[in-house]
């Protein structure tokens, strides 16, 4: 593989990504480093934003709305996306890989795992399946049920609901 060529603009959009946790669009990018580079074109910086992805120096995020979002902080961490605005936040939570393993030997062992909706668990609750619900704590009842911060994943089966 060939070696890269230095380029103070590439440089100044990841400086740009490393200094904001904003998650901006290449867009906004492109506005932010047009200050210090006044003659950077749209598609200069849509170029060196996939390259700094395919090199993994900034993480590229998909979003529900199809427009894509960039990262300069690469320590192990997830994202929330709000399907209806489209911002997405940072979410540290620490290592949940054991969650992961964990998660998916139960799920390979339940009867029904459902996705998606706290809608779900209360019509479903107590039917006498081994049901496993997965979905995010956010509705004050759901934070007092189950003792949790808002906005945090659950993973529960509802047989060991007392």
């Amino acid at each position: 593989m060939a070696t890269l060529k230095y380029s103070r603009q590439r440089e100044s959009i990841q400086n740009y990504l490393n200094q904001t946790n904003d998650h901006p669009t290449a867009e906004t990018v492109y506005l932010n480093v047009k200050n210090e580079y006044p003659n950077i074109s749209l598609g200069t910086v849509y170029r060196n934003l996939n390259l700094l992805a395919e090199m993994g120096e900034v993480l590229k995020i998909s979003t529900p709305n199809g427009g894509d979002r960039f990262d300069g902080h690469m320590h192990p961490h997830y994202h929330f996306c709000c399907n209806k605005c489209g911002r997405v936040i940072d979410l540290d939570l620490g290592d949940l890989s054991y969650i992961n393993k964990e998660a998916e030997d139960l799920i390979r062992n339940g009867d029904v795992v459902i996705s998606k909706g706290q809608g779900n668990f209360e019509s479903l609750n107590g039917c006498g399946l081994n049901i496993y619900y997965l979905f995010l704590c956010k509705c004050d009842w759901f934070v007092r049920r189950f003792q949790m911060k808002r906005l945090t994943g659950v993973l529960i089966n509802g047989r060991n609901l007392v």
